[in-house]
This record gives C-alpha cells, structure tokens and sequence, in this order.
C-alpha cells in the first residue's frame, strides 16, 4: 500500500522544469496516476527496477517509497540535475543516457534479471518496447504510459483492425495487459490525445520454433498490405510461383492470423525460400 503524497512546494518546485518538445516530455501532475503506475510491478517486489525518463521524479518517488531497486536513466540533463538533488537516495544510480542506445547488460549483467518502467515519451514508445523485447530474456516486466492509440495495438487481438505489426512481434514473448486510460489534462503541458497505461509480462516461451529473422519479415511484409489477403500481400516476399497460395490461410487478411499461424506461415515461407533459392544454384 502506497503512503507517500507528494508536498505542494515539491509540485510548485517541478513545475520550474520546463517540459521539452525535442523530448516528448509531458511532466505527469497527478499523484493518483502516478501511484496506479508504479503498482503495476506488484507482483515483483524485490527484483531490480530501472525507470526510463524519470522527468522530475513524479513516479520515482512512489517507487522508492514502496522499497524497490531502483536506478533510472535520463537523457534531459536537466532532470539529471534536478534528480540528483531532490532524490539522493539514488546516487550512483542516475544514468545521464540514452535509453535507446544504453547496453542494458552495462546495467544489469546477464542473466540478472530486472523490470522496466516509465511515463516513456510518445515518439520513441514503440522503440523502447522493441528495446525490452531485445532483452527478452532479462526484462521480466515492462509496464508504464505511452499513447493510447499505442497500447491498444500492442494488447489487440488477432481479429481486431488495431491488431498489427507490433502487436505480432511483440506477443510471442509478452502477455499485453491495457490496464486504464489516462486523460491528457493530467500533464503539464497536456498532450493532444489520451493516455493508457500498460503491462508486459514474460511469458513462458523459450523459441519462436522458426528463422526470427525470416518471422518479422514475414510480419512486415503481410502487413505493408494489410487490405489485402496473404496471397497478395506476401508475394513480394515469396513471388509469383509459390506453390501453397491455396491453403487456407491464404485467404485470411493478416490482422486474422493468430501468432501461432505467423509461426506457421514462416515455416512455410522458410521451406520455399530454401527450396527455390536451391534451385536457383
């Protein structure tokens, strides 16, 4: 059970921050959202915690007041400076980076494992989870705010028309939880459209079972024709003469394809690209 409220000088205080365009930074002001936010690590009390774009510490101090190994990572030197005298309870764990580039195993050696949250910036949200999928093997939890309109595609269903690219490669690995919408007058300045807060959660995986590699172009490419049916959309992968365009999943448009057909169609596509490649020598 969260105790802390945040004193009315200390908001007055971050509100001398000014929020950054270059950044995305929308500075969070409403403590209640903050608190729903950092009880989506729960279940995972004990385990290290890296916070990305801590901002002026608004979710920060909800999670070191519950006790968690925390560090954070900040590119806005100004935050830096404004995190390393309001919370010295974090010296040595304020990482002045870029999240995006940052070698997480520098922070967390493999195969140690650690969870992942934020208030993430809107225009580099999909980057960040493509960054934890990366680190699959460590990152056990990845939960936080993005974009509405973001967090419904990466929780969509096979079947729904916001089911796509990211929702394809990122729920092999993750069970995608779209837990509550946030309003944009929440945030200092407010954003031009809504907020959701999210839960990604390792699943039991181990293997795609097929080429990785092969498997996110196969995505990609039924995507970039999302109108169309599988045999047209994937003929620019697997051309003209592939000789499985009856099969019924053939038919199906890709938002119909479940990952477990994904899988599928790439050992399809493998076992055709290797044959004609073959025959080609």
């Amino acid at each position: 059970m969260f105790t802390f409220v945040e004193p009315t000088d200390r908001l007055n205080e971050m509100r001398t921050i000014r929020p950054k365009k270059s950044l995305g930074q929308h500075f969070l002001k409403d403590l209640d959202i903050a608190r729903r936010t950092a009880e989506t690590l729960s279940d995972y009390r004990g385990m290290p915690v890296l916070e990305v774009g801590p901002g002026t510490g608004v979710l920060t101090r909800f999670l070191l007041d519950e006790g968690y190994d925390l560090a954070v990572v900040e590119v806005d030197m100004e935050s830096v400076a404004y995190l390393q005298q309001h919370f010295p309870e974090l010296e040595g764990r304020i990482h002045a980076d870029d999240f995006l580039r940052l070698d997480l195993c520098r922070l967390y050696p493999a195969p140690q494992q650690f969870c992942v949250i934020g208030n993430y910036p809107y225009h580099i949200s999909s980057q960040i989870f493509f960054k934890a999928l990366e680190y699959r093997e460590q990152v056990v939890c990845c939960a936080g705010m993005i974009q509405k309109e973001v967090a419904e595609r990466l929780a969509a269903p096979p079947g729904s028309k916001t089911y796509g690219i990211i929702s394809a490669l990122i729920q092999p690995w993750y069970d995608v939880e779209y837990l509550f919408t946030v309003s944009e007058k929440v945030f200092d300045p407010p954003p031009k459209v809504k907020s959701a807060v999210i839960r990604m959660t390792r699943n039991s995986r181990t293997s795609l079972e097929c080429d990785e590699t092969l498997y996110k172009q196969v995505v990609k490419t039924s995507f970039n024709q999302r109108r169309k049916t599988l045999r047209n959309s994937m003929k620019p992968l697997l051309g003209k003469d592939f000789p499985d365009y009856a099969l019924p999943v053939f038919d199906k448009r890709p938002e119909q394809l479940s990952v477990e057909q994904f899988i599928e169609l790439t050992r399809l596509s493998e076992n055709w690209l290797r044959t004609s490649s073959l025959q080609t020598e």
